[in-house]
């Protein structure tokens, strides 16, 4: 949902307090995210998880759920955000920052029922433009994930096709894989 008011800068914004769910800014609009909901919450939980599993105790990359980065003249809230180790601006006493001003590596997106595609769509293009290596647009409803890379058509995954990670991440899952994550009694 768009908020009508007068336009405001991206400094302006981000001197506004957070919100749950979160707001956006995007083109000198305020969006709110929808809440999410089971499943958007299970397939975030669970992403993070696997993720976070096989790259944190080596350094590799991060997975952040629901973090603000604020750069190019946005303030985006990715489902996922994950960061190589090496590009975390961690602090001068080597804890994580509050503020992200960069695009994330890898970007993901789990489609909620109240958003609009193209919106969603148009921050994992915003964030390729902008140094990001990878986005996934999660379907829920459709059982497949869009695939972005930089410069090259997106591609449609389903079944047990393999997804594309990023470099160094030993992780391996089909599209299949990831929603059965939905069914808990597994």
């Amino acid at each position: 949902m768009v908020i009508a008011s007068p336009q405001i800068t991206l400094e302006e914004f981000l001197q506004l307090p957070e919100t749950k769910p979160a707001r956006e800014y995007i083109n000198g609009e305020i969006i709110h995210k929808p809440m999410p909901k089971g499943r958007h919450s299970r397939l975030q939980g669970k992403l993070c998880s696997v993720i976070n599993q096989v790259t944190e105790d080596g350094k590799i990359a991060y997975a952040f759920p629901e973090l603000r980065c604020s750069f190019a003249g946005r303030s985006i809230v990715p489902d996922l955000a994950v960061f190589y180790w090496s590009n975390i601006p961690f602090n001068q006493q080597g804890e994580v920052p509050d503020n992200f001003n960069l695009s994330p590596d890898w970007t993901i997106e789990i489609l909620s029922p109240e958003q609009r595609p193209n919106k969603v769509i148009g921050n994992i293009l915003h964030c390729l433009q902008k140094g990001c290596k990878l986005g996934w647009f999660i379907d829920p409803d459709d059982h497949s994930i869009l695939i972005f890379l930089p410069e090259q058509q997106p591609q449609l995954f389903k079944g047990d096709q393999v997804l594309p990670v990023l470099d160094n991440i030993p992780v391996n899952l089909t599209v299949e894989e990831v929603f059965d994550y939905l069914k808990m009694d597994n």
